[in-house]
This record gives structure tokens, sequence and C-alpha cells, in this order.
């Protein structure tokens, strides 16, 4: 059996109730529904089961302490010079990279390659495509977004279940801070 798997960092009901009230503004995008908010930390993707525990397992024995993000701005992921997502920024987070990277090294640990794209911390709020309405506007009027600070105390693995809809996102386990 397979899983597509990755891990992410849920943010509280209050920041994602903030992000929801800015997705407008762009027609025919795909909006992100709440179930689908969240901080991508590591992409795993289509894995067998002995892979699956093992990811689980090594990411059971790292290690951090509880620390704050914030969103910050919003820009978008392109492809051929036309946007294809809309994200809200987080700001710049030296715990939060030391975790991406602790996430990373049991990935590679496990025997899945390295990630080939860098990291860049964000929030997708919306996917496009042909037939979306133009950006622009959205991005000027949420260029000054600011939520937060909230305290990120877990970071949780997901499994994937794509959907016409879009994806679905089910929380298979949760990593505490300093928990073992």
């Amino acid at each position: 059996m397979s899983y597509r798997l990755f891990f992410g960092i849920r943010p509280p009901a209050a920041i994602r109730a903030g992000l929801l009230e800015t997705m407008t503004g762009i027609d025919n995008a795909r909006w992100q529904d709440d179930g689908q908010l969240h901080l991508t930390l590591r992409y795993v993707g289509e894995v067998e089961t002995h892979m699956a525990d093992d990811l689980a397992e090594a990411a059971a024995a790292i290690r951090f302490e509880p620390f704050e993000l914030r969103i910050s701005g919003c820009g978008f992921f392109e492809r051929k010079g036309r946007p294809t997502s809309i994200w809200a920024g987080i700001e710049p987070s030296d715990p939060l990279v030391r975790l991406q990277r602790k996430i990373e090294l049991a990935c590679t640990g496990c025997g899945l390659p390295p990630e080939g794209r860098k990291f860049k911390p964000h929030i997708t709020l919306a996917r496009l495509n042909q037939s979306s309405g133009p950006a622009t506007p959205f991005l000027v009027s949420c260029a000054g977004l600011s939520l937060g600070p909230w305290l990120v105390d877990s970071y949780i693995l997901y499994q994937s279940h794509l959907r016409d809809q879009g994806s679905l996102y089910e929380p298979v386990l949760t990593y505490s801070a300093g928990a073992q």
C-alpha cells in the first residue's frame, strides 16, 4: 500500500480565519479551504508502508523548542511567466529553518532523495490556471498582510488524498516540541 505524505505546520484557527478573509478577488481561482491551510516543511510524495513507518519513526526523534511565526505579505509562484499559485509569506525564522533542515535530514536518512527546491516558507491560498483572472489586484491588496505571531509547538505528518475539488489533508501523526 502507498501513501502520499508531507510534513507541515497547521496555523491556529485565528490565523486561518485571517487568511480566509483575504481569499477573494481572482476570478476562477481555486481558493484553499480551512482544512487545506498549512505551511509545508517537506513534501514526501508517494511512499510504501515500510517507508512511511521509517519516516514516522525518524520524525519522532527530532527535537525542537517552541517558536513563533508570523504571516508577512503575499506572493506567487509562476510557470512560464504565468502565476500558478498565490501564497501568504512567513517572516524569516531561524528556528523554522532549523526544524525544516532536521526534517529534511530525517527524510534523506530514510532513503528519500534530497528536496531539490529551496525552502520558501509560505501558506498556499489559491491555485490558478489558464482561466483564472489577473492576480495583480489581489497581490497589491494583500502586500501588507500581517497576521500573528503564533506559537509553533508541534508539526504534523499529513496524508494527502487527491480529489476533484482539491486535496484533502489528513493528519496522521503530530510531533510536539521537546517531546519524545
